[in-house]
């Protein structure tokens, strides 16, 4: 993911798609608003965010570092030595964080307490990106765009133990909690599975209804997959047993994706500035609730499951620069010092 590399085509506003054949929407609504706005002075760009609500803290990847503030906005401290910081994963077990850094193909060990750097395990991959913990393996897990494998890494010796070849770009994963990895390829628009235990790919699916898939969650009790897709605008929800598509209902253009098991909603958020929001009414009946509306620019998304509220950072931006042959997609400009978080709630 990079939440800043498609800017530029996502400042303009969107509309649905009603043509399309994608269940009917409720006039209901969230009653979610931007509740509130915390600014992050340090300059370069983002990727993912994560919320630990029991803990109230957000960790906030951000270029070279990890900005770490309370769900209240208060500053906390930072975790240096994250060159290209793309995700943060949390062992609370083992009292350590670990930040997958995709320049230098890393990840940088933290206490959770004193958010002091103990460790950095090199990985035998190109451009990780999204990491997180499954709790099912007790494995830390990243995503490796460049290489196109997953790097599974015991958190307690901080050693790579298994690596899984998946043929193409890779996104996000979750993990349904009972042995089966579910991850996201983009190239081919694809849910791979992956055994915890083996090691080993068991399936792929197809996904039928969405293109470039980016943002990934899922309902363990139903066993339902929400997939964010980007270059079709859908979120896509899929049957994770077999791969077929329950629903599908028009979006933005995403780069993260949440799933809230208590309110049963799948958050979407979209860089024109919206969240588009989705309702598990049972197993196969979803619901379009609203978009809601954010800033634009916010593309990746955190949930704290204690208060429900969601966490989205980005930045102000001036105008975009002319196209040139070298850089014939220019992206807007970041107003320096305009860096930050916003909290959506009711």
């Amino acid at each position: 993911m990079n939440s800043i590399k498609k800017i530029a085509g996502v400042l303009t506003l969107f509309s649905i798609a009603v043509s399309m054949p994608f269940q009917s929407w409720s006039q209901q609504t969230t009653g979610f608003k931007v509740l509130n706005d915390y600014n992050i002075s340090s300059p370069g760009g983002w990727d993912y965010i994560t919320v630990d609500g029991a803990n109230k803290r957000v960790y906030v990847s951000h270029s070279t570092q990890v900005n770490v503030i309370s769900t209240t906005g208060d500053s906390i401290g930072y975790i240096p030595k994250t060159t290209g910081v793309h995700g943060i994963a949390l062992v609370h077990a083992l009292n350590k964080g670990f930040t997958s850094n995709g320049r230098i193909n890393s990840i940088t060990v933290f206490d959770l307490k004193t958010l002091k750097v103990t460790g950095e395990i090199t990985l035998d991959a190109r451009g990780p990106d999204a990491i997180f913990y499954d709790d099912f393996s007790k494995k830390v897990i990243t995503c490796n765009g460049g290489s196109k494998n997953l790097s599974f890494v015991d958190p307690a010796t901080e050693k790579v133990v298994a690596t899984v070849p998946l043929g193409e770009k890779l996104e996000t994963a979750v993990s349904d909690g009972k042995g089966k990895i579910f991850v996201n390829g983009e190239n081919n628009s694809t849910i791979h599975v992956v055994d915890a235990t083996t090691y080993k790919e068991i399936a792929t699916y197809k996904i039928d209804g969405g293109e470039s898939p980016s943002g990934l969650d899922m309902d363990r009790k139903t066993n339902r997959l929400f997939i964010a897709c980007g270059d079709s605008k859908t979120m896509v929800v899929m049957n994770a047993s077999n791969g077929k598509t329950v629903a599908k209902f028009p979006i933005g253009d995403p780069d993260g994706l949440v799933f809230d098991p208590e309110l049963k909603i799948a958050y979407a958020s979209n860089g024109e500035g919206t969240i588009t929001a989705v309702r598990e009414l049972s197993a196969d009946k979803f619901e379009l609730i609203e978009n809601i509306k954010t800033e634009p620019g916010a593309r990746t998304i955190g949930i704290d499951l204690v208060t429900h509220h969601l966490f989205l950072p980005t930045a102000k931006f001036g105008e975009t620069p002319a196209a040139t042959t070298d850089n014939p997609r220019p992206r807007p400009k970041m107003v320096p010092g305009s860096f930050h978080v916003i909290e959506v709630g009711k």
